[in-house]
């Protein structure tokens, strides 16, 4: 069985129209190994709003990412706090 890691994290949304909202992984919970494509499968659960998801390795900022969707931020958006647990798993 995998580790359970829960955090808080603030949600990020760019600026361009229909851009995605992501959060950052702090970098002791982020998986050192990936699959492919660089994403590793994981459980999460963003404000007791739980589905099976991955994250992956921003090549351009070094960090962790996972990739919120809206029906899960259930009105939260860019700026807010939410609270996270990510397990890992293996991938399908």
């Amino acid at each position: 069985m995998f580790e359970i890691h829960r955090f808080s994290a603030v949600l990020s949304t760019g600026k361009e129209k229909g851009a995605w909202t992501f959060l950052t992984v702090p970098a002791e919970y982020a998986p050192s190994k990936t699959y492919g494509w660089g994403r590793t499968p994981v459980n999460a659960t963003v404000d007791g709003r739980r589905w099976q998801t991955s994250v992956w390795k921003d090549t351009k900022s070094g960090t962790t990412l996972l990739a919120v969707p809206k029906k899960i931020r259930a009105g939260k958006g860019d700026g807010d706090t939410v609270e996270v647990t990510i397990q890992l798993r293996e991938p399908q």
